[in-house]
């Protein structure tokens, strides 16, 4: 019997990773009805990872939190055999502002403290926080202070919230932290290696997302050295040229500061939710995202599916709304076939707006074509 993995991320603005491999799903069985199909919906750390988990049975946690511009945003984090998966963007999202210079230097993490809270407060022995598609660049900061640090100026005032605030930064008080989390073992998820600071940093290369003109993503790159300076201050370890600790606005560096290690979003996920002992003995595996690009070359899902799939074998087909990737790049990835939704579809609007349907017949579309060699 023919075994097909079905083992995609989330397509941005239309379908969550569990959605997006149910509709897959469907395609497959319309080309190939006896085939075995395998769904293991997989994230990267970034948005939707918590509805990756709970489809792998994770509980989920609901509560009402302080929003990146202080309006409350009800959020969630997902509890997973004693660990508390906490997602940055459910208490601190992009999504939740209008990119703008103002809240480029506004958005603040409070929120991601509140739910790193609760999870202690109920328990949790270990916490993985993930850090993408945060509204802010405050270095992490608000969510030190939500968790008990003080966050000080030259006078021992605290400056407030917000990475524009930083500037003004010059000593931490961490102690509370670290007796909250005596014990406890946090890490971050992230796949991606930038800095804190400099051009490759957080506010060079994730500012101008969330709004940041160029004099606010010098303003705010200058304020992330103050606070890693502030951070050494308090006794933590200079974070400010750490691999990832960019990530997330520099939410990552905060946790750094206090012992996290660093983790592959991918590897931490794709491990929980089985895409290993799924591969084994598969005939193809089918992947994808929204839009697979040159990011998807660097720890995305569909490369790290790529990667674990070629040692064994086992073809790989990508779907996504958009590929923007040409033929060395689908490639490199080993991809041996591909199709896009827009490329399908009279306009993005209606390709984000009918992505299941789409979604479904370019799965039976690929399936077909392989399975005819």
């Amino acid at each position: 019997m023919t075994r097909i993995v079905i083992a995609p991320d989330k397509f941005k603005g239309s379908l969550t990773a569990v959605e997006a491999a149910e509709a897959i799903a469907l395609g497959v069985r319309d080309a190939l009805p006896d085939a075995e199909v395998v769904t293991c919906p997989v994230a990267d750390g970034g948005e939707g990872t918590l509805d990756v988990l709970e489809a792998a049975g994770a509980r989920i946690v609901r509560l009402t939190v302080r929003g990146p511009l202080e309006e409350p945003v009800k959020a969630s984090y997902a509890v997973l055999d004693g660990t508390a998966y906490v997602e940055s963007a459910r208490a601190c999202g992009i999504e939740f502002v209008e990119p703008s210079p103002e809240t480029a230097r506004a958005a603040h993490t409070w929120g991601v403290g509140e739910l790193l809270a609760d999870a202690l407060i109920h328990g949790a022995r270990r916490l993985v926080l993930t850090v993408g598609g945060t509204a802010s660049t405050d270095g992490g900061a608000g969510m030190l202070g939500a968790l008990g640090a003080g966050v000080l100026d030259a006078f021992g005032a605290p400056v407030g919230l917000g990475g524009g605030t930083l500037g003004r930064v010059a000593s931490t008080e961490l102690a509370p932290v670290r007796e909250r989390l005596d014990g406890v073992r946090v890490a971050v998820a992230t796949d991606v290696t930038n800095p804190l600071l400099g051009p490759s940093g957080a506010a060079a290369v994730f500012g101008p997302q969330k709004g940041a003109g160029p004099s606010e993503v010098a303003l705010l790159d200058e304020a992330l050295g103050r606070w890693a300076h502030a951070l050494q201050v308090g006794g933590a370890p200079d974070v400010s040229r750490v691999p990832g600790a960019g990530a997330g606005g520099g939410v990552a560096a905060a946790a750094i500061a206090l012992g996290a290690s660093v983790e592959s979003g991918f590897d931490l996920i794709a491990g929980l939710t089985g895409v290993d002992q799924a591969l084994d003995g598969a005939d193809l595996v089918i992947t994808g995202e929204g839009s697979l690009d040159e990011q998807s070359l660097n720890g995305k899902a569909p490369a790290g599916i790529a990667d674990r799939a070629r040692p064994r074998g086992v073809p790989v087909v990508a779907l996504a709304g958009r590929i923007q990737l040409g033929s060395a790049g689908l490639e490199r990835l080993g991809v041996v076939g591909s199709s896009a939704l827009i490329d399908h579809a009279p306009s993005l609007e209606y390709a984000r707006a009918h992505a299941a349907e789409l979604l479904r017949a370019r799965a039976e579309e690929v399936v077909r074509a392989w399975r005819a060699g």
